[in-house]
């Protein structure tokens, strides 16, 4: 396809941003079945949340076109293939992964309302509801404003400069292909949707992985994109789930036993590599050390915070204090990577663990060095459950930086958590 022709010619008018209810990660459906089950009557609301500033967005982006684009999700709803994919598809090895009466749920879904509003030079963009519906806003809410705020400098761009564009960013893309070529034992995967400069985009990425490194790409997290390209849909589960049951929990005896409820009922319903630990939200190195011994034995952690280093030796000692052997486990590392820091984590810990990666913005939102004054370079949004029930989330991660909370639920977390002094990381994407 050619991308700045079709840019061109149409303005965009004939892409909506969010094209299908499954252009989404494949873990918010399998989080959003885990809640159906046990949590369904949880209210929740979800807030855009913005850490790059010096990006206005309500500057950059037509509040009228970023309606448009929102009320087009809302009228979304599964088509029959993308019910029979989902019913009758394997995952992980496992058939039926999506039980009969989530299935008949999400093929009647339509997402909830939104609530939006200009607030100097940013957006204010909420969602309200019960918990399974509200959840599935985030990736799409992501989608629309990273692609609204590349539209916004698209629009400024001559035919030529956009076939230059895209010539650029094909070539940056196929170079750190060609690099990856030679690490050998790669085991990688697209994890871009949520920061992706476009759908189409991320689709001509994922092509170019599967011509460049054949075996050593295993999937995507888009469900869309899996299912057209016929190759795995990846992921487990992420913050979301510790940070609404954290704040559900009614003493301190119940928020520090939390993350842990969380996983039991994770535990419920799925095994091999689905049983994948996320560890940081509340600190790694305190949720290892207080963790019960059956989750010693879950198949691996995925490293999304702090010194991605750092967090797998953490790992790697805890397993062989439990007595498990690390070389079998699975270490996935997703947070900021970016070529060389894949490479270096690769020759590190290769035949330590077994070693995967979930390459993110800095695969399908690369476009640094390409346009005047960056434009177009990625930025830091996201969109995260604010309250469950009424009562603040939190989160704490390895990286202070990513920390969010009222502070005075972020002091009574990192007491009860015993989290100490962090080492502040920049927050690239």
């Amino acid at each position: 396809m050619d991308i700045a022709t079709r840019v061109w010619n149409h303005k965009w008018k004939i892409d909506p941003i969010v094209r299908s209810l499954i252009d989404t990660d494949f873990y918010k459906l399998l989080m959003c079945q885990s809640v159906f089950r046990n949590r369904p009557d949880t209210q929740v609301t979800f807030s855009l949340i913005n850490r790059s500033q010096d990006v206005p967005l309500a500057r950059l982006i037509d509040e009228g076109e970023l309606r448009e684009q929102l009320d087009h999700i809302r009228s979304l709803s599964l088509t029959r293939g993308e019910s029979t994919w989902l019913r009758g598809n394997t995952f992980y090895g496992k058939r039926q992964m999506f039980r009969p009466d989530f299935m008949e749920w999400f093929e009647g879904l339509r997402l909830p309302a939104y609530h939006l509003e200009r607030v100097e030079d940013q957006y204010e963009l909420t969602f309200e509801g019960a918990w399974p519906e509200v959840m599935m806003w985030e990736i799409p809410a992501l989608a629309v404003l990273m692609e609204l705020r590349g539209r916004a400098v698209l629009k400024q761009m001559g035919k030529f400069e956009l076939q230059v564009l895209y010539a650029r960013a094909m070539t940056q893309l196929w170079q750190k292909v060609e690099r990856l070529r030679g690490v050998e034992g790669l085991r990688i995967a697209d994890f871009g949707t949520r920061r992706r400069h476009s759908y189409l985009w991320q689709d001509w990425c994922v092509q170019a992985m599967l011509e460049g490194l054949g075996g050593a790409f295993v999937g995507t997290s888009n469900c869309h994109i899996a299912m057209k390209r016929d190759i795995e849909a990846i992921g487990t589960n992420a913050h979301e789930l510790p940070m609404v049951y954290a704040a559900l929990a009614e003493t301190d005896a119940a928020l520090a036993h939390a993350p842990y409820d969380v996983l039991a009922d994770w535990h419920e319903e799925h095994d091999g590599n689905l049983r994948i630990i996320l560890p940081d939200t509340y600190g790694t190195q305190g949720f290892l050390d207080r963790a019960p011994d059956w989750l010693a034995g879950w198949t691996g952690i995925r490293i999304d915070s702090g010194d991605p280093a750092a967090g797998a030796e953490i790992a790697i000692r805890w397993w062989r204090a439990r007595g498990e052997d690390p070389r079998q486990k699975l270490v996935i590392f997703s947070d900021g990577l970016d070529v060389e820091k894949i490479v270096e984590l690769q020759a590190q810990f290769a035949g330590r663990v077994r070693v995967s990666f979930g390459w993110g913005t800095l695969l399908t939102n690369d476009f640094r060095g390409l346009t005047t004054d960056d434009r177009l370079a990625p930025f830091s949004l996201v969109c995260k459950a604010v309250s469950a029930d009424g009562r603040p989330t939190v989160k704490l991660s390895d990286n202070p930086n990513k920390a969010m909370g009222p502070a005075s639920e972020i002091d009574r977390y990192k007491r009860v958590f015993g989290v100490g002094a962090q080492d502040a990381l920049e927050v690239v994407v």
